[in-house]
């Protein structure tokens, strides 16, 4: 008589019981999803990956002409160039992130109805995937960083500082608030459709909301606190400070940005979980 191995699969009870050991169970899916996420992403197209670096680029021309040259918004003195490369270093993470996940459940519907595996796979799946695009874009705005401050003469503008170590802390913040945000965008676009169309008016508006285009220091004292409850406005700051030495950088922001990414994210995961149980029967 053969061993076999039995699993049986039982709904989970409560809001709040999440798969973490079938998530470490299905780790092999988790990397075969990025796998599979970060080379169709640009398969059939003539550029591939390049679209990493070209897209940021083109946003950084645009922002360069319109917000420096005809609106000439300050940029704390910094190299235009620079400072929004900066700036959308850490945006385009967080956008990528929540925009990759706020429909999970509509653009896997057939999947998740044929077999079972750990529904958070996918999303985790997508953030790990778009870090690595992330990374490609960290390494053209070096190239950039490195240009500028060997080769022009603004290069005595801007400087490293310590925070360039508490890089790892801040795109887990990145991906944080992006994967909550997310999870509740998919959570409701599962159960009302027009919330698909409003994620992408979402995240422009947000990004507007967030000194991307503008610093922090334009802002006027008495509303900055106004500002500050926007979670990505101390991580875009701490962003500027590591990488250029220049940035509002507050205690008060920063803990603000860890404390709402850390409701965000576990009321996401608690509601992405309630929402996958019923999910298919409503499909």
């Amino acid at each position: 008589m053969s061993n076999q191995i039995e699993y049986i699969i039982e709904p989970s009870r409560g809001w709040g019981r999440i798969p973490w050991r079938e998530l470490v169970h299905y780790s092999d899916l988790l990397f075969l999803l990025v796998r599979r996420d970060f080379i169709s992403r640009y398969k059939q197209t003539m550029l591939g990956p390049l679209w990493f670096v070209i897209q940021p680029l083109l946003t950084t021309v645009v922002f360069t002409i319109i917000f420096g040259r005809v609106a000439k918004i300050s940029t704390d003195e910094l190299p235009p160039v620079l400072f929004y490369m900066c700036g959308l270093l850490a945006w385009g993470y967080f956008a990528q992130c929540m925009g990759g996940t706020s429909t999970i459940f509509v653009s896997n519907a057939g999947l998740f109805g044929k077999v079972y595996f750990p529904r958070l796979i996918i999303p985790l799946s997508v953030v790990i995937s778009n870090f690595m695009s992330f990374a490609i874009q960290l390494v053209t705005f070096l190239v950039f960083w490195v240009w500028f401050k060997f080769f022009t003469s603004a290069g005595d503008l801007f400087h490293f500082t310590a925070y360039l170590f508490a890089l790892p802390v801040l795109l887990l913040l990145t991906a944080g608030i992006g994967l909550g945000v997310g999870l509740w965008m998919s959570a409701l676009t599962a159960k009302y459709r027009d919330f698909s169309h409003l994620a992408g008016f979402l995240t422009q508006l947000w990004m507007f909301a967030t000194p991307i285009v503008y610093p922090l220091s334009e802002v006027p004292a008495r509303w900055q606190w106004v500002s500050a409850l926007n979670p990505m406005t101390g991580v875009v700051e701490a962003y500027r400070y590591a990488f250029l030495g220049a940035g509002t950088i507050q205690p008060l922001f920063l803990s603000i940005s860890v404390a709402t990414t850390t409701f965000v994210l576990i009321t996401g995961i608690i509601l992405f979980t309630k929402t996958e149980k019923t999910f298919i029967d409503t499909v």
